[in-house]
């Protein structure tokens, strides 16, 4: 028997080997709840290993969705179910299981061999481990074998049906509906029919099989979201980004190309782009990240809009070739999708450890415009934007996102293009409405420093390129030093002058208290939830969220100054506070995490309630 309970949101967690299907159960089970109505905001989480071995904790794949009828921001702190397909999975996850929570386990997993493979010492069903918590063993692998008998598929694929006969389960339990998940199993598996009818009768049998469970269990109902109107669909933060850069390679009128190395995690902007020929947009998978950064400074040159993506190793071998591009004063987008370094370092983690390598990661003074991004939808907004600051004024731009991010998944309110994201005007120049007699490729806006741009090889705007450094007034190789002087500072005053062509920074809460917090990046979501939790308990605290870190907002300091402290929390060592106390001398504190993980909202809540204790 079952009792049903309306509940505002849940948090569940699906872990397993990387073989047990655990992110397309995940992905599913967030398509349902997302045409159902709820707001969803994802977090999967991989195992670096590509072949760990199977049943330890080595390999564990994980993938928690939170879902519910109000707003959601971040995928959860604590999971209110975990469904672990065997010990290992059970084993790392229960800590970030709530208390009295439920464990949905498949029981047939837990034979004396994997339990020790996962290291217990004693099957934790039995250990007493798992009082206080809401068991479910289920045979699942007999159960599935068993629903399935009738199908003609080997005993392995009737095996791998298990994950489907979890989610069967799930959807009783959440009051879920089926059909979206039914009718995207008879598309993907359209060619085969047996494994269709196996994975859509497992589902069935899960669902049917929860709903006889002799056990008292609770089910619960969330109800609908009340968003705003408009068309949404559901969006993760490389797609996101992909999107981004093709609506901004419309609205400038520009073809994109994208000049890229496979790398964890940034790898699925690659694959996006590469399915929208029809837009005009060209892919070139490099052999190395050096020919990708250069094959798109060629792109560039030639006029396209020019992109390279990576993540820190990648953006560390692009230094180089990004200098050329900031001595060249030409459009190009880097984007670096952040991940746990260093060196390899947790190649499917997240991290934001890269500030300092954006900002000053290459030879000489090399100044960028950096941006980065908030969410997974975002990553649209963020994408577009650095796209326009590239072309509007002339200059190599790095958006920065992370892993947390990009893999992410949440509801994307989709814009009018055409209003929101319009024409975006660049520099590029038509050879037949230019004073060739008097025109000069190194002259520069008096109010923006920005150079035209003039393609290579048009007649009459034939102009010398390369790396060496170019005379202010002829653009001639210059060794002069009071020449190089000059020309460093243009460089620097033309992104510096960027300030004036981005939004004033957005303050969350009064214009004045005790706590300001300062947070940029995919950490949003939980510092938002904790900042607003307290504002709610009546404490005088503020949030400002930089999206726009070089230059920064122009009205940053006005905001800092009316605040008795300022706390800077970051998933690195201490970057931006350092960064923030440069800028402002504000004596800004720093909280900081480096656990390949988004913070938690509980543990923000908690120092900012200490740091406003002392305040």
């Amino acid at each position: 028997m079952s009792t049903l309970t309306e509940v505002e949101s849940v948090v569940i967690r699906f872990s397993g080997d990387s073989g047990d299907g655990i992110q397309l159960t995940g992905t599913q089970f967030s398509s349902t709840s997302a045409m159902m109505g709820n707001d969803i905001t994802t977090f999967p989480n991989y195992p670096a290993e590509i072949r760990a071995p199977k049943g330890t904790v080595a390999g564990v794949s994980g993938f928690q969705i939170n879902f519910g009828s109000r707003e959601i921001f971040t995928p959860g702190d604590e999971a209110d179910m975990l469904v672990a397909f065997n010990p290992a999975a059970l084993k790392v996850n229960l800590k970030d299981l709530k208390k009295g929570g439920t464990i949905l386990l498949n029981e047939d997993a837990f034979s004396d061999s994997k339990i020790t493979k996962a290291g217990y010492e004693q099957n934790p069903l039995h250990s007493g481990e798992l009082d206080g918590y809401q068991l479910i063993p289920v045979p699942m692998d007999s159960q599935t074998a068993a629903a399935l008998k009738e199908i003609d598929l080997d005993n392995k694929s009737k095996k791998r049906c298990k994950n489907f006969y979890a989610l069967g389960m799930t959807y009783f339990f959440y009051h879920r509906e089926m059909q979206t998940t039914l009718n995207w199993i008879e598309h993907k598996f359209s060619d085969k029919p047996e494994l269709l009818k196996a994975n859509q009768t497992a589902m069935k049998a899960g669902a049917h099989f929860a709903e006889t469970l002799e056990t008292i269990v609770s089910t619960y109902k969330v109800s609908k979201v009340h968003a705003k109107p408009g068309k949404y669909r559901q969006i993760n933060g490389n797609a996101s980004t992909a999107w981004g850069f093709i609506r901004a390679s419309q609205a400038a009128n520009l073809p994109l190309f994208l000049g890229s190395y496979p790398i964890t995690p940034a790898s699925d902007i690659l694959h996006e782009l590469s399915k929208y020929k029809e837009f005009g947009v060209k892919t070139f998978q490099a052999e190395d990240e050096i020919a990708a950064i250069c094959a798109s400074i060629g792109a560039g040159l030639a006029g396209s809009l020019a992109i390279t993506t990576s993540s820190g190793p990648g953006i560390a071998l692009k230094g180089e070739a990004m200098g050329l591009a900031v001595s060249y004063e030409m459009p190009l987008v880097i984007v670096n999708v952040q991940r746990g370094g260093p060196s390899t370092g947790l190649p499917t983690k997240t991290e934001q450890s890269d500030l300092f390598q954006a900002l000053y990661g290459r030879s000489g003074d090399s100044p960028l415009i950096i941006v980065a991004a908030s969410r997974p939808n975002d990553c649209f907004h963020m994408a577009y934007e650095a796209s326009r600051l590239a072309l509007e004024h002339m200059t190599p731009v790095m958006l920065l996102t992370d892993g947390y991010v990009a893999n992410g998944t949440e509801p994307w309110k989709i814009p009018n293009v055409d209003i929101e994201y319009a024409n975006i005007k660049h520099k590029m120049l038509n050879p037949e409405n230019v004073d060739k007699e008097n025109w000069s490729w190194i002259k520069r806006d008096p109010d923006t420093l920005v150079r035209d741009w003039a393609i290579p090889g048009m007649e009459g705007l034939e102009h010398r390129i390369g790396g060496l450094e170019k005379d202010y007034e002829t653009g001639n190789v210059s060794y002069d030093p009071e020449n190089h002087q000059k020309m460093c500072e243009a460089r620097q005053k033309k992104v510096e002058k960027a300030a004036n062509n981005i939004p004033l920074q957005e303050l969350e809460g009064d214009e004045s208290g005790d706590l300001l917090v300062i947070s940029w990046g995919g950490t949003y979501g939980s510092v938002e939830m904790a900042v607003r939790t307290l504002q709610k308990e009546g404490k005088k605290i503020s949030l400002i969220h930089l999206r726009y870190i070089n230059p920064m907002p122009k009205n940053i300091a006005s905001i800092i100054k009316n605040f008795k402290k300022v706390i800077v929390p970051e998933l690195n060592m201490g970057q931006m506070v350092h960064i923030i106390n440069a800028k402002f001398a504000c004596d800004a504190l720093s909280y900081t995490k480096v656990k390949g993980l988004p913070f938690k909202i509980s543990e923000l809540k908690e120092v900012f309630e200490n740091t406003l204790e002392e305040a």
